[in-house]
């Protein structure tokens, strides 16, 4: 088993990890900026380094900081949990020439599936279902390009190759759009993520997002856990999220699964990873790899058992998977919110001191979260400040359970969406199950 690992990040997901290791019996390293010494994974680490001020490209961000307090502390690992330098292909590079284990897969895999056309090609040969395309970068060739949008059929969107976060992309109702939509996508590329390249895929009008969730090795062993429910989201950014997803019956799940688990063994994939799709009228349509452990990772832990974090741990050390495809079992039903520091309605941050504090609890409730009474959201970071996981025998269970805990939560001193979360719980469309990617944005007028 490994014997020291750093903590490179922040918030919950430190937290998560620093269970992990204590359960493990792996000694931590906490790295912090100024503004997060007194966070809950600060306090419990068995050593603690500050790194730089709280702006995150003077603390999480910095490579060479990271990489020295590994070095200072004798650590043989680092954990890079989600965000900041989680899926940066050169850290996880840097990090293995330095003579650490990078607790995620190799550089190469990670900028393999951080590139958008070459993922999609790689999931083709694998036999993952993807989106209809342009099977490659976008040319200069005009005709050529109407023809390919022809051959898709409108509506097209198009997408930057090394995008993300709902930028860089652009859809395409009709062919007199067509070429100016491509020219100032691969101006919108180039300015923010440094690479003009643009791709074109068939525009899907009603879909949902499912997400599998995959452990690999890096041995030639991999499993999938199932899928998780992430349709209710606004401006690409996830609000609830559940497992398994309502509707997908164990054929469908064992079709996806099986060619999701062929691909991570095929690309040489090691750790926890996520394989996303928009899936429509029955048809997964591949839209990316996550090359990482995902916020949403409790739900798919609550109906399945298995504690992610712990497999990544044990893989990261070297041990081959400890169980097989049939030792996964999905029972009952696992519905995460999301509680942001920041305004229900307008979703502007709101961070502050957090004056009084009381989790939900009880039967089915899980509360992650690294706040506390008297606690200072500080305002340089991701709003997210915890996640309520409810887990019943049912869906209808985990809801009820969901709505009661939202009602039992108090924080208060700053703005959290809880109220958005009670709105969305009690939607007659949500309860029945299915909405699209669309409906949250739709039913709040955005």
């Amino acid at each position: 088993m490994l014997d020291k690992v750093v903590i490179a990040n922040r918030g919950e997901i430190a937290l998560r990890i620093l269970r992990a290791c204590k359960e493990l019996g792996i000694k931590t390293v906490a790295v912090h900026s100024t503004a997060d010494r007194d966070l809950k994974h600060v306090l419990l680490a068995d050593e603690t380094i500050c790194i730089g001020k709280p702006a995150a490209t003077e603390s999480y961000l910095d490579i060479p900081r990271i990489i020295a307090a590994a070095e200072i502390t004798d650590a043989v690992a680092i954990h890079p949990g989600y965000g900041f330098l989680a899926e940066n292909a050169d850290f996880a590079d840097q990090v293995e020439q330095s003579g650490f284990v990078f607790i995620g897969p190799r550089g190469d895999t990670i900028r393999l599936m951080g590139d958008k056309v070459s993922a999609i090609e790689a999931m083709r040969k694998a036999g993952v279902p993807c989106v209809p395309g342009s099977d490659g970068p976008v040319s200069d060739d005009k005709e050529r390009n109407m023809q390919i949008a022809k051959r898709i059929g409108y509506p097209v969107i198009i997408k930057a190759a090394g995008g993300g976060g709902g930028r860089g992309m652009r859809v395409v109702r009709n062919e007199a759009e067509l070429i100016n939509s491509i020219s100032l996508t691969q101006q919108e590329a180039k300015q923010f993520f440094g690479n003009s390249m643009v791709y074109m895929e068939k525009f899907l009008e009603n879909p949902r997002h499912i997400e599998v969730q995959v452990l690999a090795d890096g041995q030639g062993n991999a499993v999938h856990l199932g899928e998780r429910d992430c349709s209710m989201q606004r401006r690409h950014q996830k609000v609830v999220e559940e497992a398994p997803a309502p509707g997908i019956t164990a054929e469908v799940r064992k079709f996806i699964g099986e060619r999701c688990t062929r691909a991570c063994i095929e690309i040489g994939y090691r750790g926890a990873g996520t394989f996303e799709f928009l899936y429509e009228n029955g048809e997964f349509y591949f839209i990316e790899m996550n090359t990482r452990i995902q916020v949403e990772h409790p739900v798919t832990e609550m109906v399945t058992g298995v504690d992610l974090i712990k497999e990544q741990l044990k893989i990261a050390a070297g041990q081959p998977l400890s169980f097989t495809q049939d030792d996964v079992v999905i029972r009952g039903h696992a519905i995460e919110c999301r509680i942001n520091a920041e305004d229900p309605e307008t979703f502007i941050p709101s961070p502050g001191k957090i004056t009084r504090f009381h989790p939900a609890g009880g039967l089915g409730i899980r509360w992650d979260s690294h706040i506390y009474a008297d606690y200072t959201v500080p305002p340089h970071y991701d709003s997210m400040i915890g996640k309520l996981i409810t887990y019943g025998e049912n869906r209808d269970v985990a809801i009820a359970r969901a709505r009661n805990a939202l009602n039992e939560l108090v924080i208060d001193g700053i703005k959290t969406n809880t109220p958005l979360h009670k709105r969305i719980l009690a939607d007659e469309n949500f309860k029945n199950g299915g909405t699209n990617i669309h409906y949250l944005e739709k039913k709040l007028g955005l």
